[in-house]
């Protein structure tokens, strides 16, 4: 069954794509936001009453985590590597968080527009442990936009 009027997304529906190619074994997303400056602008009336005005200011880029499971795949490792070693034409990236409904339809998706990679983080290993290894990487982006 599609959406209908006042379902809600679930947050559990979710993708991630880099340059158009889905990432597997995603986990988590967090931390991605829209923010732009607030230009307080402020003037008399033809009164000589003082007006404060707010406008909108410049978009502000942004960074996000994603938490992903280390397996076979290797585009987040490519991507990574790439900033690493300072191949910013190559680690300049659009990606996409692709939120979608009950059916697997695309139902919202957010652009993130030249992301790269800037930190990565394994977690932690330990000798008799069950749980799988994971990545955790901070994206940096310079402009997020919703579609």
């Amino acid at each position: 069954m599609s959406m209908t009027l006042g379902d809600a997304l679930l947050s559990r529906n979710f993708g991630f794509q880099i340059d158009g190619i889905q990432v597997e074994a995603v986990h988590e997303i967090s931390g991605f936001q829209q923010e732009q400056d607030t230009i307080t602008y402020m003037q008399n009336t033809a009164d000589g009453i003082p007006v404060t005005k707010n406008m909108p200011g410049a978009e502000k880029g942004g960074t996000c985590q994603i938490v992903f499971g280390i397996t076979k795949e290797k585009i987040i490792q490519e991507w990574i590597k790439a900033s690493q070693e300072g191949l910013m034409g190559e680690a300049r990236k659009n990606a996409s968080i692709v939120f979608n409904d009950w059916e697997n339809g695309e139902t919202l998706r957010i652009n993130l527009e030249n992301a790269w990679c800037g930190t990565a983080t394994p977690s932690a290993v330990s000798a008799g442990s069950t749980d799988p290894l994971t990545m955790t990487a901070t994206i940096s982006y310079e402009r997020l936009s919703w579609e």
